[in-house]
């Protein structure tokens, strides 16, 4: 119920800290959709993932910063976690939140 990380990369943190940032939003992926499956075993694979990363202009690590999380699932997930990505610089994000993930999982 709390933001691991906020604030923008390139200001208020740097690139381990934004990976760190992006590994806990896949951590909450798993989570939710453990939620809702009931059991992590029914997802097929990790189609995608969107990495949002809240940045300064001058910040250009956001794919670095993405590592964190497709490290995470991968390593989660195995070869159901190996997934296509997108990397996105953004001025801000809610809650002042320093990464946002959205995941497209497909689920048997």
């Amino acid at each position: 119920g709390k933001l691991q990380a906020s604030g923008l990369l390139g200001r208020d943190l740097d690139t381990a800290g934004g990976k760190d940032a992006a590994k806990y939003c896949a951590i909450n992926i798993l989570a939710q959709a453990k939620a809702a499956l009931g059991d992590l075993e029914k997802i097929s694979r990790l189609v995608k993932i969107t990495v949002f990363v809240a940045s300064t202009p001058e910040f250009a690590e956001q794919h670095l910063v993405a590592n964190g999380a497709s490290d995470f699932l991968v390593a989660a997930l195995g070869e159901r976690g190996k997934h296509a990505r997108s990397a996105v610089g953004t001025a801000c994000l809610p809650l002042n939140a320093a990464v946002e993930i959205e995941a497209v999982f497909e689920i048997e």
